[in-house]
């Protein structure tokens, strides 16, 4: 099949919809189909439309449908589109009325979804590839913070809460990500200079994000929205635990009963837990075992398959 996958971010940039947009490039290639990726649709012919993010993309997903009322078209809704457009935005929910599919990047993300439409969604998970065992630092207890400097990713978070760790403590976070706001940069370089636990590296290669992922003790998201976060992904295949904000697209990656999940923005919750992962042996063992068994549903060979199986149901 001709393929056209649709997303808001541009070529080159490091955005999730656009990594996301270029790995299933990668396995519908594998796949054996020819595989386009824009940030708009312009009426080239296509067998098959993948547009991420219902209200992004929606003048794209309208376009394909008017054009081609009989060929596919799948609605990826990858975050912002799910846990807040949806329930505001009429162009977002027409985007989800003429998708054939829905994709979802976990299945907490399903009870967003209108009962009437439910039918159509499948859930396929992020994959990501490990790397070779990267040795922790030596002279810290690192706390990496994986995600670009806005408002949704509530930021600085992490940093907040190390601010009052007790002086035995030797937990120091890593903030690896790009200041989307000359706010953002103001903000993350105020809290180098009065915070001397966290450090703001900016926007690093995916390789060296890997890298400083996979040597860290822990990974912290703190986000108040994500449709199914690569990071922990990421984090879960290096074998890195993670601590996450109680929302429901962590929920959906993590489990419901995770034991590293603490609410929303409450700096205090997120202290004790990063204050009793350092300290508590069986607490670390605990949610290591945890992070460890859900690796495996993020192995690229599942995401492969699903994929697989997605395109046979439009055969």
């Amino acid at each position: 099949m001709h393929i056209q996958i649709v997303t808001p971010a541009a070529r080159g940039s490091r955005m999730g919809n656009r990594i996301t947009a270029a790995r299933w490039a990668r396995i519908l290639k594998q796949l054996g189909h020819h595989v386009q990726i824009g940030t708009r649709y312009e009426g080239q012919s296509a067998d098959l439309l993948i547009g991420l993010h219902a209200r992004k993309s929606a003048s794209s997903i309208r376009s394909f449908c008017e054009r081609y009322p009989k060929r596919p078209c799948f609605v990826a809704l990858t975050g912002t589109d799910l846990y807040g457009d949806l329930q505001r935005s009429t162009i977002a929910q027409d985007s989800l009325k003429l998708a054939s599919r829905l994709v979802l990047l976990q299945p907490a993300g399903v009870e967003e979804i209108p009962v009437a439409l439910r039918g159509r969604c499948r859930v396929i998970f992020q994959s990501a590839v490990g790397i070779r065992k990267v040795p922790p630092l030596r002279r810290s207890f690192e706390v990496v913070v994986a995600g670009h400097l806005r408002p949704v990713k509530d930021p600085f978070r992490t940093a907040y809460a190390v601010r009052q760790l007790p002086a035995s403590s030797s937990i120091k976070v890593t903030h690896v990500g790009a200041a989307l706001s000359d706010r953002m940069r103001e903000m993350a370089e105020a809290e180098m200079d009065r915070n001397a636990r966290y450090r703001w590296v900016g926007e690093q290669t995916h390789g060296r994000t890997r890298r400083i992922i996979a040597r860290a003790r822990l990974l912290v998201l703190s986000s108040r929205m994500e449709g199914g976060a690569s990071v922990i992904a990421e984090a879960l295949v290096n074998g890195t635990p993670v601590i996450a904000s109680d929302i429901s697209g962590n929920r959906g990656m993590l489990g419901d009963r995770c034991p590293a999940l603490f609410p929303l923005a409450d700096t205090r919750a997120l202290r004790e837990l990063l204050v009793r992962f350092e300290a508590d042996r069986e607490f670390a063992r605990e949610i290591t075992r945890w992070c460890r068994d859900l690796a495996p549903q993020h192995a690229p060979r599942n995401e492969v398959r699903c994929w697989k199986e997605l395109l046979a149901e439009i055969k």
